[in-house]
């Protein structure tokens, strides 16, 4: 079943991480290419994010991590989606996060990492592209 409307995607902050100028940043990007982004807020669970995505009925969610926590928290993002039978919502991200980290982050599941000098620009061409495409499929 493809995509009817805007792409839907959540944007979170999970974990202790209290910084999130830069995930509004991409939640109006995202929104001003006519995006539904459904910004969750700071210090999220990965339960609540997952829950929010999956009651929001998201295409994507878009992780913001800056604590160092990443490895954690994608996982666990990824394991409760497995969980659910949600594996068709996408996980994205981006933040502080060192560039040995990315290939195993994206051998667990994670569709792209983003890191810090990516333009906004960059991040709403690859949604359309990559979240239209796998949802459209």
């Amino acid at each position: 079943m493809g995509v009817t409307g805007p792409i839907r995607v959540v944007v979170a902050k999970p974990g202790l991480d209290g910084h999130d100028r830069g995930a509004k940043v991409i939640a109006r990007a995202l929104r001003d290419a006519g995006m539904e982004v459904i910004y969750t807020g700071l210090h999220q669970t990965p339960e609540q994010i997952v829950d929010t995505a999956i009651q929001e009925d998201a295409d994507a969610i878009g992780l913001s991590i800056l604590s160092g926590a990443h490895n954690t928290l994608f996982a666990k993002v990824l394991e409760l989606l497995k969980e659910r039978d949600a594996e068709d919502i996408k996980v994205f991200g981006g933040g502080i996060i060192p560039e040995a980290d990315i290939p195993p982050l994206k051998e667990k599941g994670v569709a792209e990492i983003f890191t810090p000098g990516a333009t906004t620009a960059s991040i709403v061409d690859w949604v359309n592209a990559n979240i239209r495409q796998s949802a459209d499929a």
